[in-house]
């Protein structure tokens, strides 16, 4: 939502500055040189990637527009989602093999949609509870399996926001191509009035004004974010391991619940009353 307000505010700026200095939104209207800059940026993407990256693109990108990032009550759903897995994996092992076999199917998974909704985080606390529960893995042994996981995931996300990244700097030069095909056009006009002349020009510097202001305006900041959740999901994600390795040095259920809350960034971190509330109601609902 945020990223929506800031879009209409930076367009609301650049186009009433321009409208107050006197000029007119006619000229700037050139559907043309939108086709030349957006095409060629989608093309580049294509050629840089691949058909999963560019999925995991547009699902990034929308998430920024619905303003879907972690919050405080995801992390609560969290540390009460792993407090029951672990609670019930703590009396008997093989009674949460039906939960991380099938989530999408689990009465505990469904109480929180915070987790059953994040991909990363959903496959990396069943994959790990499955190993703890089929195998008797050291807690060292474990460690590293995870950080092995969340490093893959990371690398992904890295070439992911970079190839973003690349894109956005390729936008004013993508505008400046727009411009050069502007001028050619405009080459074979010399014969047809400065009216004419002026109004082919002025459209060829609208696609470096296009370029430079979707580069500088929309994409570095919107890419940034993207970004940005990329990180907090990771470190969503980095909560969950903190509990699964503390269950898997033999500590209770509220003592990793307690493990992992030490670990949640202070803006979204909850008191130790907050977790024991809710851990005390798991599941009681």
């Amino acid at each position: 939502m945020f990223a929506i307000i800031g879009s209409i505010f930076v367009i609301a700026c650049v186009l009433g500055g321009y409208m107050l200095h006197g000029g007119k939104l006619g000229p700037l209207w050139q559907p043309t040189e939108l086709i030349i800059i957006g095409g060629a940026a989608i093309g580049t993407i294509i050629i840089a990637g691949s058909p999963h990256m560019f999925k995991e693109m547009i699902h990034a990108v929308l998430g920024v527009l619905k303003g879907s990032g972690i919050s405080k009550q995801a992390y609560m759903e969290l540390l009460s989602c792993l407090f029951e897995l672990i609670k019930m994996a703590s009396a008997n092992p093989i009674s949460i093999e039906p939960h991380v076999e099938n989530p999408e199917q689990s009465e505990i998974f469904k109480r929180y949609p915070a987790v059953l909704n994040n991909h990363h985080a959903i496959d990396f606390i069943c994959d790990t509870l499955k190993v703890q529960i089929a195998s008797s893995l050291s807690p060292y042994d474990l460690e590293d399996l995870m950080n092995g996981d969340l490093d893959s995931v990371h690398a992904e996300e890295h070439h992911l926001v970079s190839t973003l990244n690349r894109v956005s700097d390729a936008m004013p030069g993508l505008g400046i191509v727009a411009a050069v095909l502007g001028v050619v056009i405009t080459m074979g006009k010399l014969d047809q009035g400065k009216e004419v002349i002026g109004m082919s020009v002025a459209a060829a510097l609208v696609g470096t004004f296009l370029g430079i202001l979707f580069a500088y305006g929309f994409m570095q900041p919107l890419f940034a974010k993207v970004e940005s959740n990329m990180n907090e999901s990771g470190k969503f994600v980095s909560t969950a391991k903190i509990a699964l390795l503390a269950f898997a040095k033999g500590c209770n259920a509220k003592v990793c619940a307690e493990f992992a809350r030490r670990s949640i960034p202070l803006e979204f971190r909850p008191t130790f009353k907050e977790v024991d509330e809710a851990t005390s109601s798991a599941g009681k609902k």
